[in-house]
Formats: structure tokens, C-alpha cells, sequence
């Protein structure tokens, strides 16, 4: 009985057996399979807030790195060893000689050196126009104010308005309060406004160690700029650019103007730089000078090495000294996002009026929750299609990736280094706010003034900062075929 019942048993496993092998045959589910690993997911874990921390702490040292200074010639050539760090070889510069200054506050550039740029859609001048401002000074000087203690926010509502060569900012810009005017690059102000300016008054910067730093004068001469270029081993002749300036002014440590577009490029720079790392197209990683000037390192780029795209020299070598251009992408103020100003109530729960009977507005200490990275383009642009689509591809990488903040998609990209080249290729840059509608409307009240510095700034800060790194990495590593090896 007992042999009988084993081979049951034995005949009822081996049926059990076939079973399961015909219902496989016939199409029934496989054991799950090992999930594809994600070569972009990884990289972009390669960003760390530390790190990115690290590179916007280093460019401090070199206060407000305005063009033409020492300090900005010093920042330059510290940039370019780092660059060297991470194991570029093939660093370059381009030198060119800005216009002299007129004066030692405003832009480097006179405003009658800037030639006004054509009217576009909207009724605002397109970027480019220079950021005069003599009379900004008391802006800032409220700023400074909220710098000696720890970072208040606070945008006071004075008389200076950013004057040169502007884009029109309509019904006042100067003037704080509601209402709608129309901005910088065609875009649309609506709901509160307060003042912006470039501060001129280096006592308005109350910290002793900064305001030293920012002491040293504009040296007549020549001017550089750096970049690095990762080769693509499948197209080596074609190259996105992914840029964003070095220089900043106000009397300040232009951390986030730009200081925090700067080290986000040199940490996309780092990450790509890893020999394991492959991409078919190139990368050009540029850090342009002068941007506050007028943009000129931008436009004496394009003007220098436009002609010479996807030109092999030597010729049969394989080597394209600049391969053409697919796109440039910018980045340019990436961590203040802190909302619209609001009015400053009194003790007795009225709106506060200055001496001129202006309302006093302030910003928030506190990114607030529905911060964004902003992915802006050109609506009026010759490539304003194909910079739409390229935006989206941007969106739709922070979607999957960036970890803390979503992205949102504009059509008027206005006043960066991106402008020179809206029309050449598709060009697009990404902000912690709407440059035109947002920035120009006074909701930074550390642009341009003695706030833009370190201690102003909170994790909460950088790590919107970081979340524009890990949104353009995503995008670039699609765009070129990046894999790691």
C-alpha cells in the first residue's frame, strides 16, 4: 500500500510539473525580469546639495565678480581650475574688450553703447538692454538693511527704478503696488509689484569683510571667458551648450545672480566629466562674463565662433574645434522663488506707506511650497517652434526626475545670455521665476542688491537650485545618448 501510495505521489508531481511547463508554453506570465537599469536616473543621483553647496561657497570668495575687476579676472581662472579638477583638458577662453565704463555704479556697458533691440510681441524690447540704475540706491539700501539681520526679505519701496537700455516694464516699475503693466520680453505683470534696482552705494552693504571685497576698481583691457567640452563619440561635430555667467554686481557675493547658475553648470560639468560616462553629441560647458554689462560675453562668443561651426581643422582629423550648435540653454538666478511681495501691515493692521506715501511691500523669508523651475523660451524667436518642443523635453525631465520642485513651461525667455543666440538655434532658459513677469516685477529682492548673499539663503534655497541641475542633467543626458559604461 505504502509503494503505491509513493508512486501516486511521484506520478501527481511529475503531472503538477508538465502542467506548469504547458501553461508557460501557451503564453501564461514569465517570472518577472530584472528592471532596464536607468543610466540617467543614476547620473542625476550624482548631484548632491553638498556638493552643489560647496562650488556656489567657492565662488564667494570672490565678492560680487564684476567684469573688468580683479576679483572677476581671479574668479575666472579659479573656475577654470576646477574645471581642470574634474578632468577637462581641453579648457579655452574667449577674450574680448567690453567698452569702457562710464561710471563706477550701473552697467559696465554706457547706454549708448547698447544698441535698443527690435520691438517684439508684447511691446517689450527683447534681452540684451543694459541694467543701468544710479538711482537705485535706495532700493537697495532697504535691502541692505534686512542683510544685517540674517536675511529679511524686505523690498522697500523707493524711488529707484533699473533704468538703461530697458525692455519697457510699463505703468511704472518703479512704483509699488497692484495692477497690470507690461513686462520685459512680452510678458504680462499682474497683482504686486515693488521696486528693483542695481544697488550703487557700497555702504549700503553692511557687512565690512564683503564690502572689502567689492572695493577693488575696474581695470581697463581685455576681458575672458572659459568653457570645457565633453566630445560625443557618435556625433562629435554636434553640441548643445549649456551655459550661464559668472559676473554679478550690487556690492554683494552674486550667489544667486548667478552664482547659483554657475555652479549648477560646473556640477553638470563634474558629473559628465567621468571618462565612464559616454554621450554621442558633444557638450559645451560655458561660463560667460559680462552679462550685466549688456551680455557680452555671449555676443562676443557668438560673434568669435559662429562661422566656425561643424568645421573640422585639421581636416581629416575628427576633431571639430566648434561643432554646430544644436541648442543653448542657459541658466540664470535658480534658488529665490519666495512668492509675490505683499503689503507690510502696521500695528494697527493697515498697509505701511513710506515718507513719499508709497506701500511698503515684503517678501517672504520662506520658499514657498509651490516653488518651480521655470523653462523659458522666446515666443517672438526664429526658432521659437523648436525651443517650444526643446522646453518640454526639459518639463517633462523634471517630471521624472528632479526630486523636490516641479517645472513649468514660458514663452518669454528675456534679459540672459541666451539672447544672442534665440536666433541662431533654439535657445531656452531656465529661472527660479519668470524673468519679465516675476523677477521684473520685484518678487527677488536680492537681485542686484547688498541681499545676495550666503547668509540670505536657506537649504530650502539651494535645493531649488539643485532640482534645476538634476531637471537640465536628465534632459541633456536624452538629448546626447549619455550612458555609463
Amino acid at each position: 500500500m505504502r509503494s503505491k501510495i509513493l508512486a501516486g505521489t511521484a506520478a501527481f508531481v511529475i503531472m503538477v510539473v508538465a502542467l506548469a511547463a504547458q501553461q508557460t508554453q501557451q503564453g501564461q506570465p514569465a517570472p518577472p525580469q530584472p528592471a532596464p537599469v536607468d543610466d540617467i536616473g543614476t547620473l542625476v543621483g550624482r548631484l548632491e546639495l553638498e556638493k552643489y553647496k560647496a562650488t556656489l561657497k567657492g565662488l564667494t570668495q570672490f565678492g560680487d565678480r564684476r567684469q573688468g575687476t580683479q576679483r572677476n579676472r581671479d574668479a575666472v581662472n579659479w573656475i577654470q581650475k576646477q574645471l581642470e579638477s574634474y578632468g577637462y583638458t581641453n579648457a579655452e577662453r574667449i577674450t574680448y574688450d567690453p567698452p569702457v565704463p562710464t561710471r563706477e555704479c550701473g552697467p559696465s556697458v554706457p547706454a549708448s553703447v547698447v544698441k535698443p533691440a527690435p520691438q517684439r510681441q508684447g511691446g517689450a524690447a527683447g534681452g540684451g538692454a543694459a541694467a543701468g540704475g544710479a538711482g537705485a540706491a535706495g532700493a537697495a539700501g532697504a535691502a541692505g538693511a534686512g542683510a544685517a539681520g540674517g536675511g529679511a526679505a524686505v523690498a522697500g519701496a523707493g524711488a529707484g527704478n533699473r533704468g538703461g537700455g530697458g525692455g519697457g516694464a510699463g505703468g511704472g516699475r518703479g512704483n509699488p503696488g497692484r495692477g497690470l503693466a507690461t513686462g520685459e520680453g512680452g510678458s504680462r505683470i499682474v497683482g504686486n509689484r515693488s521696486t528693483t534696482g542695481v544697488n550703487c552705494d557700497p555702504m549700503a552693504q553692511p557687512d565690512e569683510r564683503i564690502r572689502a571685497l567689492d572695493s577693488g576698481p575696474i581695470i581697463p583691457g581685455p576681458v575672458d571667458e572659459v568653457y570645457v567640452t565633453k566630445i560625443g563619440t557618435k556625433f562629435p561635430n554636434e553640441m548643445y551648450i549649456i551655459g550661464a555667467h559668472m559676473d554679478g554686481h550690487g556690492y554683494n557675493e552674486a550667489v544667486n545672480d548667478d552664482g547659483s547658475g554657475t555652479a549648477l553648470v560646473m556640477e553638470l560639468a563634474r558629473v559628465f566629466a567621468d571618462p565612464n560616462v559616454e554621450t554621442e553629441r558633444s557638450i559645451r560647458f560655458a561660463l560667460w562674463n559680462g552679462e550685466e554689462g549688456g551680455l557680452n560675453g555671449a555676443r562676443a562668443y557668438v560673434a568669435q565662433r559662429q562661422a566656425l561651426q561643424g568645421i573640422e581643422n585639421p581636416k581629416g582629423s575628427g576633431k571639430y574645434p566648434e561643432p554646430k550648435w544644436i541648442a543653448m540653454i542657459q541658466h540664470d538666478m535658480m534658488m529665490w522663488d519666495h512668492g509675490m511681495p505683499q503689503p507690510v501691515m502696521g500695528p494697527d493692521g493697515k498697509p505701511q506707506v513710506n515718507a513719499q506715501g508709497r506701500g511698503v511691500f515684503a517678501v517672504s523669508k520662506e520658499q514657498r511650497p509651490e516653488a518651480d523651475v521655470n523653462v523659458e523660451f522666446q515666443m517672438s524667436s526664429k526658432f521659437a517652434d523648436e525651443a517650444m518642443k526643446l522646453a518640454f523635453v526639459f518639463k517633462l525631465a523634471g517630471e521624472k526626475y528632479a526630486t523636490d520642485y516641479p517645472v513649468n513651461v514660458g514663452p518669454h525667455m528675456t534679459n540672459t545670455d541666451s539672447g544672442p543666440f534665440m536666433d541662431i538655434v533654439p535657445s531656452l532658459s531656465l529661472r527660479e521665476n519668470e524673468r519679465g513677469a516675476q523677477t521684473g516685477a520685484g518678487w527677488n529682492p536680492t537681485w542686484h542688491t547688498p541681499l545676495d548673499v550666503w547668509t540670505t539663503f536657506t537649504d530650502k534655497d539651494f535645493r531649488l537650485g539643485l532640482n534645476a541641475a538634476q531637471t537640465t542633467l536628465a534632459a541633456l543626458a536624452q538629448l546626447t545618448g549619455a550612458k555609463i559604461k
